[in-house]
């Protein structure tokens, strides 16, 4: 399973968001020039992630961008789930593009089903507090790569 930048691009916002003091605000500018992603990309991210209220945008002059909720209670597993389009892996998760002809008595669909609800069971078992146990080292790699 390959996550779409979108959904990559979103969990990054909420990693760098979620090194910074609660209270502090940062900008999509900041943000895009640290991982050295398009600003434009990554203002659809995060009017996104507002409209889930996961981050709080404030805009203005002095406007900017923060976490909406404390990190332990934004779970991995809810971000992703909201971030991608769909999660039909292979033709026969929709029945209405499937053209395989062995999907009624194929085995590798329900495999891959396992699969993906595998997947998806450990990233609901992770939070962004998790994903940021290391804040020191996000935050020297954040400065180091700030152009």
């Amino acid at each position: 399973m390959r996550l779409t930048n979108y959904t990559d691009y979103s969990l990054r916002v909420l990693i760098y968001l979620a090194t910074k003091n609660s209270t502090e605000l940062s900008t999509i500018k900041e943000v895009a020039e640290v991982y050295g992603i398009s600003k434009n990309h990554l203002m659809k991210v995060t009017y996104e992630l507002g409209k889930l209220k996961v981050i709080e945008t404030i805009r203005g002059r002095n406007g900017g961008i923060r976490l909406a909720l404390p990190p332990s209670e934004i779970n991995i597993g809810a971000v992703v789930r909201k971030s991608e389009e769909d999660f039909q892996i292979v033709e026969c998760f929709d029945a209405d593009r499937d053209l395989c002809i062995i999907s009624p008595v194929c085995g590798l669909k329900h495999v891959l089903n396992k699969a993906l609800h595998a997947y998806l069971e450990v990233l609901d078992s992770y939070t962004l507090e998790d994903l940021v146990k290391n804040k020191n080292e996000l935050l020297d790699y954040f400065s180091m790569n700030r152009n």
